[in-house]
């Protein structure tokens, strides 16, 4: 019989597969079906403006007073409010529900990194296991579950949009510029912009919006309010405000969240990378834009396996070999990238990338993750709110370059912030191995924060 927190986190991963089965489907095509004016990245980039802002002061607010269950079901809502808006696409629609979508997002991804940081420590105490262990492997379930969200959302847009009998037709003209041979700014796909019917965009949409609303409804009725004792203590105590408020800034203090950083960042980077920049210039450009959905599942299928594989291999290898494994892939993939020239004859090809960079992905992923959880047990929220604040940092800058920058540049850059990202994390985990990090266990949880709290108030008086 499964235990209860096992229980809790299978809830937590089938609804954010159902969740990003919808939003993930949308990002991956907005480049395609809103391209006027580039209506469909800017509205990315207002996502991850957004994440920006909203990582700096509501996460720690919203959790403790909501609690991680209420606040996860809240930001779920805001993520729905983004596919109803591209039921009509517009900047009326799409720039609003773009803002209200990053400003739910950071909340949500912080409560569900809390939320199944403190069951992994719950359950820990209970089987007398290594908190980070156990932590480790609910990490490598969820984004198992997860990661599969990129395969389903996929397929559904590839299976209603494949109704379109609009096919591509790639000239040898156009092959000379694809990949890092050419600049990459002004790639012609032909016929594979075309926005698909009407009647078929709606009907994608409307499924999306529905797996969304499913998503609400299984969070909300079979997930446990497990910090419901801490949020009701919280909201009793009437901690200061500035207190709250500041959390995220607060733990900037911390040198080892410093250091993470260029981790964090580099998450940001690759993921856009692959999602932006080789399914436009390789994928797109060499096949056409109805290979993208193909070679996504690919990448989701690839990514959801090896998440579940290195969450549990995590505790017989430890973080640092997972993180070297994961940066040799990816610094050999930029590599090969720089000199591969796609070509349609070579499909298999352009189904190896993905499916290795989904093996590194998985693993920037998990271990990013549940490192934040060990390296500071008592100020989660806090420490999730920076994580989604600088990984989101990652995303707009690399939106921000893409359309004025070769592509032969953006992997210099690509390889550069994993360059540092190599230097800067063994720092953290030699400290870490040479003075682990106490966990904090489910009865001792609520004494850790009413000291940290006690500590802070006297700083936010001062400010007040």
């Amino acid at each position: 019989m499964i235990s209860r927190n096992f229980k809790n986190v299978l809830v937590v991963s089938v609804g954010f597969l159902s969740l990003f089965t919808a939003y993930g489907g949308l990002q991956s095509l907005q480049s395609s079906l809103n391209a006027e004016q580039g209506m469909g990245v800017a509205s990315l980039s207002v996502i991850y403006a957004s994440i920006i802002v909203s990582s700096m002061f509501l996460p720690p607010l919203l959790i403790k007073n909501l609690g991680c269950k209420w606040t996860i079901v809240a930001g779920m809502a805001c993520y729905v409010t983004y596919s109803i808006g591209n039921l009509y696409p517009g900047w009326y629609t799409l720039m609003p529900t773009s803002v209200i979508l990053g400003l739910g997002g950071s909340p949500l991804w912080s409560a569900k990194c809390t939320y199944l940081t403190i069951s992994g420590n719950n359950q820990a105490a209970k089987e007398g296991k290594k908190g980070s262990d156990v932590i480790n492997q609910y990490f490598g379930i969820f984004f198992f579950i997860f990661q599969s969200s990129a395969v389903w959302g996929n397929l559904m847009s590839s299976l209603i949009f494949g109704q379109d009998t609009n096919i591509a037709n790639i000239t040898a003209e156009q092959l000379q510029s694809c990949g890092a041979a050419d600049c990459g700014l002004n790639i012609s796909v032909n016929s594979t912009t075309t926005r698909p019917a009407q009647k078929l965009v709606w009907t994608l949409v409307g499924a999306y919006i529905g797996v969304g609303l499913l998503a609400m409804v299984i969070v909300a009725v079979f997930l446990d309010n497990i910090d419901q004792q801490q949020t009701s203590q919280f909201r009793g105590n009437r901690e200061p405000f500035c207190h709250t408020f500041l959390a995220t800034f607060r733990l900037l203090k911390d040198w080892r969240l410093v250091t993470l950083i260029p981790l964090t960042m580099y998450s940001g980077f690759e993921q856009s990378f692959l999602s932006g920049e080789y399914t436009k210039n390789y994928v797109t450009c060499a096949l056409g834009i109805h290979f993208v959905g193909f070679v996504m599942m690919c990448f989701g299928a690839s990514n959801s396996l090896c998440s579940f594989l290195f969450g549990r291999l995590a505790r017989y290898t430890g973080r640092a070999a997972l993180f070297f494994l994961a940066a040799v892939t990816n610094f050999s993939c930029i590599i090969a990238l720089m000199f591969w020239r796609p070509h349609p004859n070579q499909l298999a090809v352009f189904f190896v990338f993905p499916a290795l960079w989904g093996m590194a992905d998985a693993i920037w992923q998990t271990q990013t993750n549940a490192l934040y959880g060990v390296l500071f047990p008592q100020e989660k929220e806090a420490a999730f709110a920076n994580y989604r604040m600088w990984e989101s940092l990652g995303f707009v800058i690399a939106f921000a370059y893409s359309t004025f920058l070769c592509l032969e540049y953006k992997l210099y850059i690509l390889l550069a912030v994993l360059l540092v990202t190599v230097i800067t994390y063994p720092i953290v985990e030699y400290r870490e191995y040479k003075n682990p990090t106490p966990p904090i266990e489910e009865r001792t949880y609520l004494s850790h924060k009413e000291t940290a709290q006690t500590e802070d108030k006297t700083v936010c008086q001062t400010k007040m």
